[in-house]
């Protein structure tokens, strides 16, 4: 029973999300649709809002590349994936499959929508007043993050219960207390939807009613006056113990359209002046921490640098909806404006501590990192309009050999960076070994692989600018010498 609910929710929820995919895909059999590893992409894609590496045939070898591109973008977010294996998904087996997309529910759905209940709550992983007095002798070392993940998947659940207690304690005796046998009467549903849109209930009616009377009028409601998709039929709620894991994805879709309801304009105020608290706070933690390690090590400066960025990462979360309005300049109040301000002024000095950190690399990395950030840099750039084919040409070829001068140094830096020791003479390590991780990953994925598309549009315009010359100079002794070999003859000695 347990594993058919969650297939059928799951199905849904999946097909909700998919229905903004272009073209939009429906799921019919989850554990079959799931084998070929499109699904997987798809839906992964419209999650992240990023485009993934795929395959597109459906043969063994493809539809196994595909799945496996889903799982080391899904491990690349630090996500666990225990038992999940290729070979399982391949063959569709319900546990694993259903374990799989728990896992990204939970992720890209319940947690991301919970952490911005984080600050209300007073969760411990995202406490807002630890930006306050946290010191950085006491961050987290990067090797508790699996720990802290594990918190705060205790805690993304925790939130999202008390949001459904908060929106049924406003209406006296709906008492809520799990995601199971709390919601089987139907009247935690209700409670919900008539603490979002005042009216459509009448919850002295319903406590008259059957479970499965106000379940049945719960899920209508919602699906018809809120558009939550309906990813529970009464029958799965209605028993003795529920699957929590269904209703944690129903639950938290109200939650999602909570989110979507106009804020007063008191409530944004209000959001903004905790946003701005929270900023001041940050600038003051990261002066005070640029004065403490002045003297340390740059291993240690690093150190504390990723512990900063870390807590920093955590904690913005909440702030995202207010710090990310999308209201123009003109429509920002006073207040959003200063907001505005102090987050710049925030992410620039971070982005100050991070250049000066890589301005001090030992070297030889410096060197390294100073020929990376250049090769990148060239790489950002716009390429030529090709509307004028030789002025572009001209462009192109001073970008060709500015960057084959700086392929010339590759295999050399490679070299060095493969043999690097990173260790000083009292056994200790000088660079962070993440570090030395990404400029390895820059090197190989960023440069080694690059893009052709800078060659193929310089090949391209030369072509085009052969040909634009060819047809002029054809009109022109069409006209002036008339017989077709004359004309042939001179543009094939020209």
């Amino acid at each position: 029973q347990r594993e058919f609910t969650q297939k059928k929710t799951f199905t849904s929820w999946i097909n909700s999300i998919l229905a903004k995919h272009t073209p939009p895909y429906v799921v019919s059999d989850l554990y079959t649709d799931i084998q070929q590893g499109h699904l997987l992409l798809d839906l992964l894609e419209v999650l992240s809002g990023q485009h993934l590496p795929r395959e597109k045939g459906f043969n063994t070898f493809q539809c196994r590349s595909n799945i496996e591109n889903a799982l080391t973008f899904l491990k690349s977010r630090s996500l666990k994936l225990i038992n999940i294996h290729v070979a399982d998904i391949i063959e569709g087996k319900p546990s694993i499959v259903l374990g799989l997309i728990w896992t990204i529910i939970f992720h890209f759905h319940i947690e991301e929508l919970a952490r911005t209940l984080a600050c209300t709550y007073n969760q411990p992983s995202l406490d807002c007043s630890s930006a306050v007095d946290s010191s950085p002798k006491e961050s987290r070392p990067a090797k508790k993050s699996a720990k802290i993940k594990e918190r705060w998947k205790m805690s993304a659940t925790k939130a999202l219960l008390l949001w459904a207690k908060e929106q049924c304690s406003l209406h006296g005796s709906v008492s809520v207390t799990d995601f199971k046998s709390s919601w089987r009467s139907g009247l935690a549903f209700l409670a919900i939807i008539q603490t979002l849109r005042p009216g459509l209930v009448d919850l002295e009616k319903a406590k008259a009613r059957s479970n499965k009377e106000n379940l049945k009028e719960a899920f209508r409601i919602a699906e018809l006056e809120l558009n939550i998709p309906r990813l529970l039929e009464p029958e799965d709620v209605d028993i003795v113990n529920p699957d929590e894991k269904s209703i944690m994805t129903y639950v938290a879709q109200f939650l999602q359209y909570s989110k979507n309801l106009p804020e007063s304009e008191e409530d944004m105020q209000e959001k903004v002046r905790e946003a701005m608290g929270w900023l001041a706070a940050q600038e003051k933690k990261l002066a005070k921490l640029l004065v403490e390690t002045e003297n340390e090590t740059y291993y240690q400066k690093c150190r504390e640098m990723m512990s900063f960025m870390e807590t920093f990462n955590q904690e913005k979360t909440p702030f995202l909806p207010v710090l990310s309005s999308k209201r123009g300049e003109a429509e920002l109040s006073e207040g959003q404006q200063q907001m505005r301000e102090e987050w710049d002024k925030v992410i620039s000095q971070i982005n100050e501590w991070k250049v000066k950190l890589d301005q001090m690399l030992p070297s030889p990395l410096d060197s390294i990192e100073a020929w990376l950030q250049e090769v990148e840099r060239l790489q950002a750039e716009d390429l030529p309009d090709l509307q004028d084919p030789f002025k572009a040409m001209s462009v192109f070829r001073e970008i060709i050999v500015i960057f084959k001068g700086l392929m010339d140094c590759f295999d050399s830096h490679l070299d060095t960076l493969q043999s690097f020791k990173n260790e000083d003479e009292k056994n200790m390590p000088i660079v962070l070994p993440e570090k030395l991780e990404e400029m390895k990953r820059r090197l190989f994925s960023n440069i080694r692989s690059t893009n052709p598309s800078t060659f193929l549009e310089y090949h391209y315009g030369l072509c085009s600018a052969i040909a634009n010359e060819v047809k002029l100079k054809l009109n022109i002794w069409d006209v002036k010498y008339g017989a077709k070999e004359s004309v042939e003859s001179l543009l094939e000695n020209w």
